[in-house]
């Protein structure tokens, strides 16, 4: 098994182990994507990745982190994403859209602009979380049981959108401090109803969204999440990997079929536990002890290194983001240097 052995996720095949890891662009107007994301996603495309997987994408307008974030929670956004999921499958890859929720995360700034809160009269919002958090230097409201509920919905109605534009797959962003993770982590989340408390209760939102989701996508439809397999706060109530194996094994029996292991999100992680390939045994964890199948991310920047997560089975796909926006055709340039025969887009064979 190496990086160019497809794999199948349910009814979908995918050419190669490469994906594009979600990575937010920050330029969408009103939540529509457009040429940029056209030429953004659709390069990686061109340049062999196996699957593409949008940014973040919300769910509701308060769902974005930025003004500057995508949506789908309208037709004119399900409109202008289907173009793009069109030219992907010109390519031969396999697209899925990343549905989120920013919650106490959200109503920021453009990143040009330090990402700083974003006021009412500026066009901000007033953010809600699990319970009350300070994001930002903001404290975001706690929701309501009755938003709760809304909010399953809200990402219903985006998974439909997606369905009838064409993804191929659907993956739930559950980690890096959004709304999801807002809940399960009990670092934010001081709930003392039944969204709170036990790691039951703190997990609830996650897998009754993902019961919905999957209960209106097709059976053949593999559905994705990604986790932050710890916080790295140093605290009892923090999330640790022991929890992300329980959660995993949850959600595979409620029909997730993949996990990408990432982590952190509510605090800058340290820099001594950062380093090449740093996450990839979060992922090998998980796959092994909750025989689901995995994404391996963190710094993964080589092509052998990228190989060797695939054959020594730490993780089922390697999700490349920093080092995809350095080399849109890391697929194509891995595949020369493992000495793989791939498909190359006839207008670029000359210079390969």
């Amino acid at each position: 098994m190496n990086l160019f052995t497809p794999i199948t996720l349910r009814n979908l095949t995918l050419k190669n182990r490469i994906a594009l890891s979600p990575m937010q662009q920050y330029s969408a107007t009103n939540g529509i994507p457009n040429n940029w994301h056209l030429v953004h996603l659709g390069s990686r495309a061109v340049g062999g990745a196996g699957l593409i997987l949008t940014e973040c994408t919300a769910v509701a307008p308060e769902g974005l982190a930025t003004l500057s974030d995508v949506g789908i929670w309208n037709d004119e956004q399900k409109k202008a994403w289907k173009n793009i999921v069109d030219f992907v499958h010109e390519q031969d890859a396999k697209i899925g859209i990343q549905l989120w929720h920013s919650g106490g995360k959200g109503s920021l700034k453009h990143p040009n602009e330090r990402m700083k809160p974003l006021t009412l009269e500026e066009g901000g919002w007033i953010v809600k979380s699990s319970s009350p958090a300070d994001f930002h230097g903001v404290i975001a409201q706690e929701l309501t049981i009755s938003e709760i509920q809304e909010l399953k919905t809200n990402f219903v109605k985006a998974t439909l959108r997606a369905i009838e534009a064409g993804f191929d797959t659907i993956e739930l962003h559950a980690g890096h401090g959004y709304l999801f993770h807002q809940f399960y982590s009990a670092v934010i989340n001081k709930r003392k109803d039944e969204y709170g408390g036990s790691f039951e209760n703190r997990i609830r939102f996650l897998v009754e969204t993902v019961q919905e989701i999957r209960n209106v996508i097709p059976e053949g439809m593999p559905l994705l999440a990604r986790i932050s397999a710890v916080d790295y706060i140093e605290t009892e109530d923090a999330w640790i990997l022991e929890d992300s194996i329980a959660l995993s094994k949850i959600l595979k029996e409620n029909g997730v079929d993949f996990i990408t292991a990432s982590g952190g999100g509510f605090t800058n992680v340290s820099k001594d536990k950062v380093y090449s390939g740093y996450q990839v045994p979060f992922a090998d964890a998980i796959k092994k002890q909750s025989g689901i199948l995995t994404g391996a991310v963190g710094m993964i920047t080589e092509v052998e290194q990228a190989n060797a997560i695939i054959s020594t089975e730490q993780a089922d796909l390697v999700v490349i983001a920093r080092e995809h926006l350095r080399d849109p055709y890391f697929a194509i340039h891995a595949a020369k240097e493992l000495d793989f025969d791939i498909e190359i887009p006839w207008q670029y064979k000359r210079a390969f």
